[in-house]
């Protein structure tokens, strides 16, 4: 049984995004990134889960929950539970 990986939702210009994706290949997290300047049908959801706003980074994970804008220890909280 293959695991689904975390899928980060940004933007090339958002800092938060970046600082999200260090704190997860430090943890050796895999991950798929998608930048939703690039991707119509990721942008329309990113805006669906944020009640109308584009907010980055979105973070999906495997289990169906999502971390929004997260701090470097509520996103090292949650990669606990899968890494």
């Amino acid at each position: 049984m293959s695991v689904q990986p975390i899928i980060v939702y940004g933007t090339n210009w958002c800092p938060d995004c970046r600082r999200a994706q260090r704190v997860l290949d430090q943890h050796g997290a895999q991950y798929t990134y998608i930048n939703i300047e690039r991707d119509s049908a990721a942008a329309e959801f990113v805006i669906k889960v944020n009640n109308g706003n584009q907010s980055v980074p979105t973070i999906l994970f495997p289990d169906g929950s999502i971390l929004v804008e997260p701090s470097n220890h509520e996103l090292q909280a949650k990669l606990s539970q899968f890494v």
